[in-house]
Order: C-alpha cells, then structure tokens, then sequence
C-alpha cells in the first residue's frame, strides 16, 4: 500500500515501505522513473523472499508524489530522498540507485553518510545534468535554453525530455566528480556497454575519484541503460546480496 511523508519543504511524496530485518534498502530511481519500475518491484519482491527492510518512493513530480516534474531539480530530489532515508528508515541503510538516483545516492554519500551501509550504483549517471545535457548542447540550444528557461530533447524511452534552466543550474551545485569521493562503505556499480545514456567513461571516472576499500565496477556486455532483463536483475541480486554480507559483518 501506498503511503505519503510531507516533507519539511510541504511535499507530499509516495512510498511503499516493507518492513524487515537491517540493514535496510532504499530504491533510488532515474530521471522521469517512479517506483514501480521493474528493478523496484523486483528487488522489493526479492528483499522481501530474505526478510530483509525495503522501501521504494516516488521523487517529488514522480510518480504519485505532489509537484510537477519541470519544477524539480537534482538538489530537490536529493532533498527528497535525504527526507526518505532520515525519517522513515532505521540505522544505516543500503542506496540502490538507478541512474539519476545513483547521482543522489553519491550526494547523500557526502551528505549523511552516517546513515548509508552500501552502495549499488546500476547505469549511474552522476553529474549529467553537466556532461551530458550541457555539454551536448550546441551554440543555439544552449541559447534558447537560458532565454527561454526550457529545451525539449528526444528520447528513446518516452516523451522528448523537458530540460530546464533551473535543472542545469542547480546541477552545477550537485556536481561530484570534480574532486575525490569518499566511499567509506562496500559499493557496487554496474554498467553495460550497450548503454546509450551513460558512456563507459563515466563509471571509469566515478572509480578513479572514488575513495574506498571495497569499490567494484562491473561492466557487461550487451547490457543497456534500462539492465533489466533476468540476467541482469540476477547480477544486481548477486551485488546487493555481497553488500549487505559486507555491511552485517561490519
């Protein structure tokens, strides 16, 4: 069932909350992506198969939260989840973070690390606000965008993608591979190379500023941005299980 936390900035945000043993997980999604996406539900279903806390939500003008999605930015939907993970979660949790959610799951690393075990980073995309959409763009959509404050871009997955103003803005204050990462926590990414979102470069260069004594990244062949078919949802399984086999140790 589907329950809601208004937060301290008064959005009302959803989430489905299964109760369990520790550490807990958190689902982070992407851009656009709500919680009921197929790696959600899956390891919502498979978290629960090792009685093991799970919780899953909607980033504000998400899903079934309040707000609309062309108002957001990255430092909103960190803000969001940072409400998440503090106020309905015990002790430390693990981030499973999808794409965007693996930049938040970053961001949080640096913000309230006290209350993170591990990290599974799949198709990550930290930093795209910057090296992917603004540095894509050419002379006249660069300035359309910062006149009229908007640029639709396509995409394979959905409607064109809304770019805002705001939303490379803000990006540029949440940026976190300009300097070394602290990863004090077993981490996990996972990359594809038939990923057409997020170049190979960027896991590389997450693992070179990365600072921790059990980081792994795995690359598979074939995989794209979605890594949801069964063999990835199975390698994703196989990642969380030897996160949380790290953090019970701890």
């Amino acid at each position: 069932m589907t329950d809601f936390l208004t937060t301290s900035t008064g959005r009302r945000l959803g989430y489905v909350k299964t109760e369990g043993r520790g550490p807990g997980i958190v689902f982070l999604a992407g851009l656009k992506s709500d919680m009921e996406g197929t790696k959600a539900v899956h390891l919502e279903a498979w978290a629960r198969d090792q009685d093991r806390a799970f919780l899953r939500f909607d980033y504000s003008g998400h899903g079934v939260s309040s707000g609309r999605f062309e108002d957001g930015c990255i430092g909103d939907w960190a803000a969001d989840a940072r409400e998440i993970v503090e106020r309905l979660t015990d002790g430390p949790q693990i981030l499973v973070g999808s794409s965007m959610g693996g930049w938040i799951s970053l961001i949080l690393a640096r913000k309230i690390k006290e209350k993170i075990s591990g990290i599974v980073g799949i198709a990550a995309a930290p930093d795209f606000t910057e090296d992917g959409f603004w540095a894509g763009f050419d002379a006249d959509q660069r300035a359309e965008l910062m006149e009229n404050g908007r640029i639709f871009l396509p995409s394979e997955y959905d409607e064109p993608y809304l770019v805002t103003r705001r939303l490379i803005e803000d990006g540029r204050r949440q940026l976190v591979l300009r300097a070394p990462l602290d990863l004090p926590f077993p981490t996990r990414l996972l990359q594809g190379d038939a990923d057409s979102s997020v170049a190979l470069s960027v896991p590389l260069r997450l693992l070179e500023q990365a600072r921790g004594d059990d980081i792994r990244l795995t690359i598979v062949k074939g995989a794209d941005h979605r890594f949801s078919t069964p063999a990835c949802l199975a390698l994703i399984e196989t990642s969380l299980g030897e996160v949380i086999q790290a953090a019970d140790g701890a």
